[in-house]
């Protein structure tokens, strides 16, 4: 008996098909390639996996991104016959002058839009610059590191504007609204669960404003400043424990093409078997969305946290004679 090679990933399999075809010449310089779009129609993938496939296509050096052009095949090794040589770095402008598209803001937006789409992992400045259409090195003159893009990232994603202006006075009330705000967040830019550490923390004045916020909800209640702050993180850890999971499974989806729903539909019948045939009857009871379902996973977690908290205030009041 021989051991199964796994397969290839769905992302893998199509970059592979459009590499060949690159090498064999049916796509040549300057040629567009399939559109983000096309892949997903003509392969039968998510939008998510169509994004994977071009990233590991731009990561190669195999495709380029072109303003007016879209983004077509580059003069890779593949297709000369020479050794390769450096590119010249894109025409410079006027002297004292950027181009227009290249400030700030618009590589903070490029980077949070790649993260977004594609992961974390796929946010490098070449991959910035070429969404962009400028060479790697201009990058450099507004952040000097990948550490300050991503700084840059988390900045623009996270605002002291978010939050309510002041607390309400009701600490549970004030502490599931700003769970839930952290969450809103997590959900709508996935790899933040990643980038966002509370043991090391990016010195972000958007992310020291939700930990401010909390801090303000606790305040009056008669804990100490280590007690408050241990709440702060406990509660953040909670949201941030749960985006992870979401992070996760958006990562699966990519990298298969599977979603979460079909997967389990795929494995019906093989959970049915570990469950009977090892007797696990309680599992088997169990409706199968209680453990996919992460909207109400974390409402659940959220309130159980915040019923011990409520017991720990109630045990340090002390009990009218």
């Amino acid at each position: 008996m021989t051991a199964q090679v796994p397969a290839e990933p769905p992302y893998r399999q199509i970059a592979a098909e459009l590499r060949a075809g690159i090498a064999a010449g049916d796509l040549r310089p300057g040629d567009r390639v399939p559109s983000v779009r096309q892949i997903s129609a003509r392969w039968g993938v998510a939008i998510a996996t169509a994004n994977r496939v071009m990233a590991v296509l731009r990561d190669e050096g195999l495709v380029v991104t072109r303003v007016g052009s879209g983004t077509v095949v580059a003069d890779t090794p593949a297709r000369r016959a020479a050794p390769r040589t450096i590119e010249p770095a894109p025409r410079a402008p006027r002297r004292g002058l950027l181009p227009p598209a290249l400030n700030l803001a618009a590589i903070r937006h490029t980077a949070v839009g790649i993260a977004d789409r594609e992961g974390l992992q796929s946010v490098t400045m070449r991959r910035v610059a070429s969404e962009l259409g400028v060479g790697p090195m201009s990058l450099y003159r507004h952040v000097a590191t990948k550490e300050d893009l991503l700084l840059e990232m988390v900045q623009a994603i996270a605002s002291p504007d978010d939050l309510p202006a002041d607390v309400s006075g009701d600490w549970r009330t004030d502490l599931e609204r700003v769970a839930r705000l952290q969450w809103d967040l997590y959900r709508r830019h996935l790899w933040a669960a990643r980038a966002i550490s509370f043991t090391r923390p990016l010195l972000v004045p958007g992310l020291a404003a939700y930990t401010e916020w909390t801090l303000r909800a606790l305040d009056g209640l008669g804990l100490s400043p280590r007690t408050c702050a241990r709440e702060a993180l406990s509660l953040h850890a909670i949201v941030n424990t749960a985006a992870l999971a979401v992070a996760a499974e958006n990562e699966a989806e990519q990298e298969t093409g599977v979603s979460l729903a079909h997967w389990h539909r795929t494995q019906r019948d093989q959970t049915a078997d570990l469950l009977t045939g090892h007797d696990f009857p309680h599992l088997a009871a169990t409706p199968e969305d209680a453990f996919t379902d992460m909207e109400a996973l974390f409402e659940y977690t959220l309130a159980r946290h915040l019923d011990g908290f409520a017991a720990l205030l109630a045990a340090r009041t002390p009990k009218p004679r």
